[in-house]
């Protein structure tokens, strides 16, 4: 294969210059379906070539010095010399114009003034040349716990920051995946998508009205967790440790669209309330605002418990009469010299 034939390479530019905790990054080595590394590596039929550029891993490379400069696959890609390229990015972005001087954050830096390059500049850069953008966790995609009233940044999400209605170069809207910390198969899966549909061979990604994965978003932590079955029949756990279902010490697991409980954590093992915590809403936009303050009943919670507890009081007696009815064997399973099963000889 000749230097002209060889296969195109899709670019992933990781930023995690926002402001942000990088436990996005983190929950993503946790993935398994698909791991990271199946993706890098190529190991997924159909996969277009991909190289990641992501801080978390790019351990020969400090931003400006190293084996290679990390920061100048940024600026390669701010030339236009990076094509096709996916922008994920992590963390909120602080609004860098209610103020005279300084900057929020930054990544990296300008190298005609030697001074930090802010988030939200790489964003204005290169937002109009990607082919697809990413933003994960819910600090990029909302603007998460940095957003919260009273934050001095004025940081808000990727799709307030460029607006919701943004299409990239490629006709695609911002994808949403939030979390605090993101679902690392979510991630996995959402970045599989993304490259399949560059590569042609995936349809539009389907977003629900928040931008968020359809598949992974559309159902209630409720519908999906171990525990709705106890509210059904209105048992409530009244501490934590207690196996029965977390409303009424403040779980907002019946509004919020999140896959957690059904998905399991790493493996198909854990989330949230399957291991004992609240759901507190951090795949919602309104988080953390909007759902606090935590481990209180949300709105709502008292009438809708006392209406399951009168509701589950006729369901569980009616479930413990067919339990007793049917936890036992027939009678006619039994040794003897009599056939008790009904059948009828023919001969």
């Amino acid at each position: 294969m000749t230097h002209a034939e060889e296969e195109p390479v899709v670019h992933i530019l990781w930023m995690n210059g926002g402001l942000s905790c990088d436990g996005d990054s983190v929950a993503l080595t946790a993935a398994t379906q698909p791991s990271i590394e199946e993706i890098v590596l190529g190991a997924l039929p159909g996969l277009p070539k991909v190289a990641v550029h992501w801080p978390l891993i790019d351990f020969e490379c400090g931003p400006e010095q190293g084996a290679d400069s990390f920061i100048e696959w940024w600026h390669k890609a701010d030339r236009g010399e990076l094509e096709p390229f996916v922008l994920v990015v992590e963390g909120s972005i602080p609004n860098e114009a209610i103020k005279s001087e300084g900057y929020w954050c930054g990544f990296g830096n300008n190298p005609l003034t030697g001074q930090p390059m802010t988030t939200s500049e790489w964003l204005d850069r290169l937002a109009p040349k990607a082919t697809a953008l990413l933003a994960v966790g819910t600090c990029a995609t909302y603007g998460g716990i940095h957003a919260m009233a009273g934050n001095p940044t004025g940081a808000m999400g990727v799709p307030d920051y460029l607006g919701w209605d943004w299409k990239s170069k490629a006709g695609l809207p911002i994808v949403c995946v939030p979390g605090c910390p993101i679902h690392p198969d979510n991630l996995s899966e959402t970045i599989l998508y993304l490259l399949y549909q560059v590569a042609g061979q995936a349809p539009m990604i389907p977003l629900d009205e928040a931008l968020r994965p359809r598949w992974l978003f559309e159902a209630t932590v409720h519908q999906g967790c171990d525990r709705a079955g106890y509210y059904e029949e209105g048992v409530f756990a009244k501490e934590y440790g207690s196996p029965e279902c977390l409303v009424k010490l403040g779980c907002w697991g019946p509004v919020v669209k999140c896959n957690v409980p059904k998905r399991g954590w790493i493996n198909g093992v854990g989330g949230c309330p399957n291991v004992g915590g609240i759901c507190i809403a951090c795949t919602m936009p309104g988080f953390p605002d909007k759902f606090m303050p935590f481990m209180d009943k949300p709105p709502g919670a008292t009438v809708s418990s006392a209406a399951s507890g009168m509701y589950g009081t006729v369901i569980r007696t009616l479930r413990g009469f067919t339990q007793r009815t049917v936890d036992k064997e027939p009678t006619w399973r039994a040794k003897g010299t009599e056939l008790r099963t009904g059948y009828q000889k023919t001969w």
